[in-house]
């Protein structure tokens, strides 16, 4: 009897694993197709990200390493355009998905680590991270990595748990330094689960954060050289020097999550919180509930003090995902699930619809939802123009100049083939990378072209003994949006 349970059990595991599979091949052809199709340029800071990876390093000014070797790699490998810059991100968005099976697995059963897994990989956050690439996504691959890593911690001895934690931990923090809220979670679970404290004597668990201190030790030394550029940026963004009182902003992130985790889902988040303030939760659900609700509060304190973007509680939704779609297999509640599923499906159907006619399609919202990225590759052959005809008259430019990030890290992407260099307007400190390794200087005196963006952007007019507008262009960003830029000749440097 015993023998044809355990062939039954194999069964339904390999029947669920088969599902996973199926599932995630399909939503990845799928997003794969989408992305060869992708209407939309690059965002600002993918661009930046490229232009990161062509100068490898350890460190980089507003964010760890890792995003741009990733980006390097992939450009290696397929090239340099933009489908294959964000390539890495549907693969890696797959990865987590089997890896958020392997956790449900390890604390349910292989059932509830497919739908996990599944539900994962539709969540309308990921549907449209898997169409961009940003420090977010190796983030939450190494976060699960980690998670599973330190669930195995508990019930085996080996030492296989302890170095897949260490690694994804000090990989993780190479991708972002959220991944610290990892060791914050941590606490809060050995707070809540006193019986699970014994680990807390166990070697391998310091061993595990020694190993993760090592491979963060080199982006350290980095930030060390270069005055904690990376920390410095980490702590503006938290931006606590104005009032510390924003409700509306605590309310708009609140909301917010409804979108990135998906409305059944996050509602079924919220109502296991309320559930847990009155009853014990069974272990992994525990464990999943410390590994979630603190990041989403903390970040909801953020925002209320100052702000908060909505992917800044991304790491939560591992383990949430794991717990509400748990929570609705064991209580039965099919419906809500499948509706769930319904529902971010179709939201990853209009996000890959929305991206394919980007730019093209005349829509009814106001501004145009993908006007950040789209018309950055026009703006580019409109100052590729304005070279080329300076070139042409006998007095060439000899720089580019921007005093905006986003400008500089468009132009570096989209004029890479263009031998005139692209640089940063500096005052005082660098405010970004670009500011940092890339400054304009004395010794790039000459006749340079400024490019200004928006209403009333100008040059440095001061540091110059010409000053001297040579055309105004209204880009379009979408149907219904449009970006003013202003072409300026400058000459004469005097300095600052």
């Amino acid at each position: 009897m015993s023998v044809h349970l355990g062939l039954d059990s194999q069964s339904r595991d390999t029947q669920w694993t088969g599902v996973l599979l199926a599932g995630l091949g399909a939503l990845l052809g799928f997003r794969l197709l989408a992305l060869y199709w992708n209407g939309t340029d690059l965002f600002f800071d993918e661009a930046q990200y490229w232009a990161w990876s062509t100068e490898p390093a350890f460190g980089y000014y507003s964010k760890p390493p890792l995003i741009a070797w990733i980006i390097r790699s992939a450009t290696v490998v397929c090239g340099p355009g933009e489908s294959c810059i964000r390539l890495p991100s549907p693969l890696i968005h797959t990865a987590t998905a089997f890896v958020i099976f392997l956790l449900g697995r390890r604390l349910y059963d292989a059932r509830t680590g497919a739908l996990s897994g599944l539900a994962f990989a539709t969540l309308p956050g990921v549907s449209l991270s898997a169409g961009l690439i940003s420090t977010d996504v190796p983030l939450l691959l190494f976060w699960a990595l980690a998670l599973f890593g330190f669930a195995a911690l508990f019930e085996t001895r080996r030492a296989w748990p302890a170095l897949l934690f260490g690694v994804a931990f000090g990989v993780g923090l190479n991708a972002k330094y959220a991944m610290a809220w990892f060791l914050m979670c941590a606490a809060v679970y050995f707070i809540v689960a006193r019986e699970r404290r014994s680990i807390l004597k166990d070697y391998r668990l310091y061993a595990a954060l020694m190993l993760g201190v090592l491979l963060i030790a080199p982006n350290l030394v980095w930030n060390y050289a270069h005055g904690f550029a990376t920390f410095s940026h980490t702590a503006a963004n938290a931006d606590w020097g104005g009032s510390l009182l924003h409700p509306v902003n605590a309310f708009l992130f609140l909301v917010t999550q409804f979108g990135v985790f998906g409305p059944i889902l996050f509602g079924g988040l919220l109502v296991i919180c309320w559930r847990a303030c009155k009853a014990a939760l069974s272990e992994p659900d525990r464990m999943l509930l410390a590994f979630s609700l603190p990041i989403i509060a903390i970040i909801a304190v953020q925002a209320l003090i100052s702000r908060a973007h909505a992917n800044w509680a991304a790491p939560a939704y591992v383990a949430a995902t794991v717990l509400v779609t748990a929570t609705m297999i064991r209580e039965s509640s099919w419906g809500w699930l499948k509706t769930s599923f319904v529902v971010n499906v179709a939201a990853l159907a209009l996000i890959a619809v929305g991206t394919l006619t980007a730019g093209t399609a005349l829509l009814p919202i106001r501004p145009d939802p993908f006007a950040r990225i789209l018309g950055w590759r026009d703006l580019a052959e409109a100052t590729r123009k304005e070279i080329a005809e300076a070139r042409d008259a006998g007095h060439p430019f000899t720089a580019i100049l921007t005093d905006d990030r986003a400008v500089t890290a468009e132009l570096l992407y989209y004029l890479r083939a263009e031998p005139t260099p692209v640089l940063a307007w500096r005052q005082g400190a660098p405010h970004d990378h670009f500011e940092l390794t890339r400054p304009f200087t004395a010794a790039n005196r000459g006749r340079v072209l400024f490019i200004g963006l928006g209403q009333g952007a100008g040059p440095p007019r001061s540091a110059f003994t010409t000053v001297k507008k040579i055309g105004e262009r209204q880009i379009p960003a979408g149907e219904n949006a449009r970006r003013q830029v202003t072409f300026y000749a400058l000459s004469g440097y005097k300095g600052q």
